[in-house]
């Protein structure tokens, strides 16, 4: 009797929990698609609202408000609750995955650890699973080389990029291509200052003196100048890695990859300019502000123009150059040549690597992951593509008689005087990054604003691939993980003493007590393990 019981027992048991699967799997009715319908064309009537995490704690836009987040709800009938962290990204993350939170949707760096923690601990789906049951025709609308690269160990793919340049995209858009870094300079002062040439540390740091000299106030406060990224607590990227760009420093030695973090520290054409930085701070040169203002900080100050020259990332100055362009269109920031190594070598300035910028991932906890599969086909797709870029038809953009889309004179107008207004009102120009296809929209050509265009145009002739450096994230927990970390939290600290070192004497002593720490720590791990991912992504690409 006891044995029937318990029987009996298992057998309800198991009939609920396949009910409940089934009932998990149906519960909004939602309609799958086929390798030739998709999906949401058959869901649009049934509304759904998404809660989608964006790691990026400057993100300020809010789905519904503007025209086009509106006409994209009432053709799919999906609703976005955007989630963005008030603070620190990585203890909102962390906290969502110990705690089992995680939203919808996410979209987060490719360089984040935490995705493959994610994918480790089953809390995310596999995008080509949910396809493959609710909407083959997600397979007709991804890229094939970006689905490749981002396909996981156990051959599912978890994740699908923004702003992704494949090789093929580099040689049809050869000459084309634009990068985000720049250096760029306040057009009337350097003009002013007799356009120096600042591309050695002594003609960098006799500019700098001269603008302070020249331009001692700006509208009342104090100039500052040189300005670039935020620090955090891993240093600042564009002391990094911008820096190494414009100095034509390979990631690659000897066969060995050497991150901007762990290697530059040795190398002597990076360690002159920081030098040149030490030298500029002792002189008053370089502001307080510089190690302690944020992202909104800096581009409110740029937009007051109180830098005099930046190393900084064009594409987040489109606000402030709008800015400096209404006020006066002379004292907006122009590129011109940066920092150069001793032998004057051309800059060598990233543009977009086939891992992108950022990826989004499903995650378990997702409401109505048909819905959600469904509606990243649509975004990804060249209808979500154009809906994204360039709005509603008629109302937001034109067609010529080739058939090529182009954007309302009133509408680029707004876009080039005031974007922080097109982008909450209109919604255009991929206000809603999270799944743009930079290479796509490339094919129609960059129309830039007069306050946007030269930096743009400027940086053409420098652009190269760093493709085979993307994507080489160490397993999180691994020895060499926890050695990476360990280094970069180090020189977090290391970088602002050594700008603030009170001679060159210290300076040297603080890079050499650097390189030992990370000698005795067991950096030769992180590069060897570094390495192996590069000459596996080496071989994806056929290199």
């Amino acid at each position: 009797m006891k044995k029937t019981l318990t029987v009996l027992m298992m057998l309800c048991l198991m009939a609920s929990v396949v009910f409940a699967g089934g009932k998990k799997e149906t519960a909004t009715g939602t309609k799958g698609g086929t390798e030739n319908v998709p999906g949401w064309t058959l869901n649009k009537d049934e509304p759904i609202t998404f809660d989608w995490y964006l790691h990026f704690s400057w993100f300020a836009r809010h789905w519904g408000d503007s025209e086009v987040s509106k006409y994209i709800t009432e053709k799919t009938g999906v609703n976005i609750n955007f989630v963005v962290p008030a603070g620190n990204e990585a203890d909102k993350l962390n906290a969502m995955i110990a705690g089992d939170a995680l939203p919808d949707i996410l979209t987060i760096g490719w360089w984040e650890g935490q995705i493959t923690e994610m994918k480790d601990a089953g809390l995310v789906y596999a995008l080509d699973e949910l396809a493959d049951q609710y909407d083959p025709y997600f397979f007709k609308v991804i890229d094939n080389n970006k689905a490749g690269w981002y396909t996981y160990s156990d051959g599912h793919l978890y994740e699908y990029p923004n702003a992704s340049f494949t090789p093929e995209a580099y040689a049809k858009f050869n000459g084309k291509l634009t990068s985000n870094e720049t250096f760029l300079v306040r057009k009337d002062m350097y003009e002013a200052i007799g356009s120096p040439d600042m591309t050695t540390p002594e003609g960098f740091l006799a500019a700098l003196r001269a603008a302070k000299a020249k331009f001692p106030k700006v509208n009342g406060q104090n100039l500052i100048p040189f300005g670039t990224n935020e620090f955090g607590d891993t240093g600042n990227s564009f002391l990094q890695s911008y820096l190494q760009h414009f100095l034509a420093i390979s990631p690659e030695q000897n066969g060995k990859f050497i991150d901007a973090n762990l290697g530059l520290t040795e190398n002597p054409e990076y360690t002159r300019w920081l030098k040149m930085l030490r030298q500029a701070n002792e002189e008053g040169l370089i502001a307080t502000d510089m190690f302690v203002d944020k992202r909104s900080q800096i581009e409110e100050k740029a937009a007051q123009g109180r830098y005099f020259c930046m190393l900084y990332q064009n594409w987040d100055m489109q606000a402030a150059q709008m800015a400096r362009y209404a006020e006066d269109p002379n004292t907006i920031y122009i590129a011109v040549e940066g920092p150069k190594n001793s032998k004057g070598d051309d800059h060598t300035l990233a543009g977009g690597g086939i891992a992108g910028w950022t990826t989004t991932l499903i995650s378990k906890n997702c409401k109505d992951p048909a819905r959600a599969i469904q509606f990243l086909t649509y975004l990804i797709s060249e209808e979500g593509q154009m809906d994204t870029y360039f709005g509603i038809e008629g109302k937001h953009y034109a067609k010529d008689a080739s058939g090529k889309p182009d954007l309302l004179p009133a509408i680029r107008e707004l876009d080039s005087t005031d974007k922080n207004a097109q982008e909450n009102d209109i919604g255009v120009q991929y206000t809603y990054w999270m799944l743009m296809d930079t290479a796509w929209s490339a094919q129609f050509g960059e129309s830039y604003s007069p306050a946007l265009e030269q930096p743009q145009l400027w940086t053409r002739p420098y652009v190269v691939s760093f493709a085979a450096y993307d994507g080489l994230t160490l397993e999180v927990g691994s020895d060499e993980a926890l050695i990476y970390e360990e280094i970069q939290r180090r020189w977090g600290k290391v970088l602002p003493e050594l700008i603030r070192a009170s001679s060159d004497a210290e300076f040297d002593k603080i890079i050499a007590d650097f390189n030992k720490f990370k000698k005795d720590k067991g950096v030769d791990k992180v590069i060897e393990a570094q390495t192996k991912l590069m000459d596996i992504n080496k071989a994806k690409l056929g290199m």
